[in-house]
């Protein structure tokens, strides 16, 4: 089990200012509360996250998947570190890091119920081939795409794929932020987020 602070069991996002950071990107706060909601995380689910980065999707599905298991896989040492100093941070000890490039690092794992994919270092398709040897029926595939080309390498993988229903929703953030007397609006970068469920 985990588990840190009592704020965790009571609140299932956790605020970006909690996590350890670095050079590798992290999924933000909004886009990860969508990202878990689509993912329909239960509490014995066997969860993977593939390009974990700083961990903070790993951490937002271990919350959730607290009888089961979460699997990060991350290719980056400072990732790796990352993962492993904002797990400790927050008392989270159901997320097992692998540190491999997709689908290396894959062969070990067991049965998934969900898969999020944050980075697929240009190999999305054989990821994808992997996961579906290893997702059950009525699991989850939930991806996040920063490029049109990610997306539309996702799209067209799931339309040759008669054994799966897949949605898309594009996301667009923006904060505010003080600038002077005046708020201002401050765009972050928008995402795809693409669910699918296999059949």
């Amino acid at each position: 089990m985990y588990f840190g602070g009592d704020w965790l069991m009571r609140r299932f996002n956790i605020p970006d200012s909690e996590f350890i950071r670095g050079k590798v990107p992290m999924t933000k706060e909004e886009i990860r509360i969508l990202t878990i909601a689509k993912a329909n995380i239960c509490p014995e689910d066997v969860v993977l996250d593939v390009g974990a980065g700083t961990g903070s999707l790993s951490c937002e599905a271990a919350l959730h998947a607290y009888n089961g298991q979460v699997y990060a896989i991350e290719r980056k040492a400072e990732g790796i570190e990352l993962i492993k100093a904002n797990t400790e941070k927050l008392g989270i000890g159901n997320i097992k890091v692998i540190e491999a490039e997709a689908p290396e690092g894959m062969e070990q794992l067991p049965k998934l119920n969900v898969a999020i994919i944050g980075g697929s270092g240009s190999k999305l398709a054989p990821i994808l081939d992997k996961i579906d040897g290893l997702l059950v029926t009525g699991g989850r595939i939930v991806l996040n795409c920063i490029t049109i080309q990610t997306l539309s390498q996702c799209l067209e993988y799931m339309r040759q794929r008669e054994d799966y229903e897949y949605a898309a929703v594009q996301v667009q953030v923006s904060r505010w932020k003080q600038v002077g007397p005046y708020d201002m609006a401050e765009a972050m970068n928008p995402i795809f987020i693409v669910t699918c469920v296999k059949k």
